[in-house]
């Protein structure tokens, strides 16, 4: 054994004094609930980071901002990433990043920033909304350690947090509605699967019915563990101790199940297979999700959100109260009812999108597991979970994936199998049935939204594009069907039997345009109380003036001096107007009336100028219209 003093190492040295600041730098925790209320932890360690004062500084922040503003998870992981994506930005670019703090001016955190959001859309796809989301969020911690009045933020980071964000917000690819044909079948498939799950929910309390004790009757009839698992006269550990291994169990209990099961999880199975012939489990929800968003147009997260306080039920109509989270808007939506079947569970062969009839079932289906759990009000998409060794009841879990029951149910559809494509197929059919007035279609959103989200569906489009054809078509056979022009000779034809009716003349009108009587001036009418640019039986209100782009003008040899002065007017109207301006009021007339002038003779234009001469004749306008030619 050494004697005293012959070790030959030192003693270790006093420890340095700890630094404050380094010794804060702890895991920050935020503690959130998810969708289905279960608590999630989102941590952040700053010691993780060279930054690690920096990283405490926005992490306090989150923290408290979170605590405030009682974010989600994603809202959360989030905020942590932005966090962590600009520690990492400093700890690999900025000088002497220890040091760094928003604090303090060296190193300029204000430099590293704006780099750190020009970088920012290179590691995302082209287009994407993360770059601007995580910048917006960084932005956002750093102006609420600004607005404390003991949290010091140093150098020009104040301005950046005033000024523009520098990034743009992206875009997304927007969903297509799902078409007439793939909505219809899916419809189809979740009506036959909501008929199969009630008739198994209907057989499964028929027979828990029939059951008595199990400690009693027998612990091999599926009746009797029903009966213990309605009545909750036994605990599952207690039924699995009565129950044997797997290969042991008998036939009745063993066919419940697939042959193939694994021995050591079968008398889990068997478990779940029973509280499943008694309750609602997720996948059962899916169907009902679908019928109920097809029937009331709604979004996905208003229906699964729905109870028993929501719901209003009248003799011939429901009353729903609809709240959307995002939008934090609440909306009250009736629903008309058909009348109840004269059967109770008589079910039409075609579905029926009836939104009391759904919602009624619904609740009755779940009223037994919401007493068993002690719920109230009831929800709508409740549904019975196995957490050993007790039945509990939970929201429906979303991660159940639309796209997998499409799946395991056959059925196909154009695109991506996604929910919120049901949900614009239901805005599309009321922009049809509204003819596209957006203030009753937008009615559970604003317009912009419609227009951002909705209004570049397929079919909108398809019928806007027919719409604008249609109303070019009637535009341009409106000016293809201008007036009929009729020489000497084809005015003497009109004599002959047969030929007046050709034009859409009877006799009397015949009679009246040889006569004069339907004169207009620069050409004659055959029918002024039926004009195109008027009401039915109101006089013609632009005669004479556009006269010659109306199907209805026949220009006789006797309306060519009336022709000509219009024409001269047309040339002074020219000189006044802007090109685009005349072309866009006078251009068809222009083009018609230089039609009607060259299809006369020579020797037709000279006596009809002579007639003017002569006769001193003026052209034949209303006194409005002089307002224009004079300006």
């Amino acid at each position: 054994m050494p004697r005293r003093g012959a070790y030959s190492g030192d003693f270790p040295g006093p420890r340095p004094p700890r630094d404050t600041e380094t010794e804060r730098v702890g895991v920050r925790k935020v503690c959130v609930k998810d969708g289905l209320g279960r608590p999630r932890t989102v941590s952040l360690i700053p010691s993780e980071f060279r930054c690690s004062k920096l990283a405490a500084e926005l992490a306090d922040e989150w923290v408290e901002l979170s605590a405030a503003a009682n974010h989600g998870p994603s809202s959360a992981a989030h905020y942590r990433q932005a966090i962590a994506e600009f520690c990492r930005h400093v700890d690999t670019t900025v000088p002497r990043c220890e040091t760094a703090s928003l604090a303090v001016t060296q190193p300029d955190l204000h430099y590293a920033v704006t780099e750190w959001i020009r970088l920012l859309p290179s590691g995302h796809t082209p287009g994407s909304r993360m770059p601007g989301l995580l910048a917006g969020k960084l932005r956002i911690l750093v102006g609420r350690r600004i607005e404390h009045p003991h949290r010091p933020v140093a150098g020009q980071l104040p301005g950046w947090v005033e000024g523009a964000l520098g990034l743009r917000r992206g875009q997304t690819d927007e969903l297509d509605e799902f078409t007439r044909a793939d909505k219809k079948k899916i419809v189809q498939a979740a009506w036959a699967d909501r008929l199969a799950i009630e008739t198994r929910i209907r057989t499964g309390w028929g027979l828990a019915a029939q059951g008595r004790d199990p400690a009693e009757a027998g612990w091999e009839e599926p009746a009797n563990l029903l009966w213990a698992i309605a009545h909750e006269a036994r605990t599952f550990t207690e039924i699995g101790h009565h129950l044997p291994k797997w290969s042991a169990m008998a036939p009745s209990l063993r066919s419940l199940l697939s042959e193939d099961t694994p021995p050591r999880s079968g008398k889990r199975m068997l478990m779940r297979y029973l509280v499943n012939q008694l309750f609602l489990h997720n996948r059962d929800l899916q169907p009902y999700r679908v019928l109920l968003m097809a029937a009331t147009g709604r979004t996905s997260e208003e229906v699964a959100a729905l109870d028993e306080d929501d719901i209003e039920f009248g003799p011939n109509s429901v009353m729903i109260d609809f709240s959307k989270g995002r939008a934090q808007a609440q909306m009250r939506q009736a629903f008309s009812a058909e009348p109840a079947p004269p059967t109770a569970f008589l079910h039409p062969r075609r579905p029926k999108l009836d939104a009391s009839e759904i919602t009624r079932r619904l609740l009755e289906l779940n009223r037994p597991l919401a007493r068993r759990a002690g719920i109230s009000p009831v929800p709508l998409f409740l549904r019975a979970s196995l957490p050993w060794p007790s039945v509990t009841a939970s929201p429906m879990d979303r991660t159940t994936t639309f796209a997998k029951w499409l799946q395991d149910h056959g059925v196909s559809v154009e695109g991506p199998p996604d929910i919120r494509r049901l949900r614009k197929s239901g805005k599309v059919e009321k922009a049809i049935t509204f003819k596209g007035r957006v203030s009753d279609i937008a009615d559970d959103h604003s317009v912009e939204t419609f227009r951002g989200h909705y209004a570049h569906g397929t079919t909108l489009r398809v019928i806007s594009g027919n719409v604008i054809t249609g109303a070019q078509q009637r535009w341009f056979n409106q000016a293809l069907e201008g007036p009929v022009m009729l020489t000497e000779d084809a005015e003497q034809s009109l004599k002959e039997p047969g030929s007046a009716a050709a034009l859409g003349l009877t006799e009397e009108d015949f009679e009246r345009l040889r006569s004069g009587q339907l004169d207009m001036g620069v050409s004659s009418c055959k029918d002024p109380f039926a004009s195109p640019y008027g009401q039915p039986g109101q006089l013609c209100p632009v005669a004479p003036t556009r006269c010659l782009e109306c199907r209805n003008a026949f220009v006789l040899p006797s309306n060519l001096p009336q022709l000509l002065l219009f024409a001269a007017h047309l040339e002074q109207l020219q000189l006044r107007l802007a090109p685009q301006h005349f072309h866009a009021l006078w251009g068809q007339s222009r083009v018609n009336i230089d039609d009607a002038i060259k299809a006369r003779t020579d020797a037709e234009i000279a006596q009809a100028r002579q007639q003017i001469a002569d006769g001193g004749l003026t052209l034949q306008l209303p006194l409005a219209t002089h307002v224009e030619f004079d300006a």
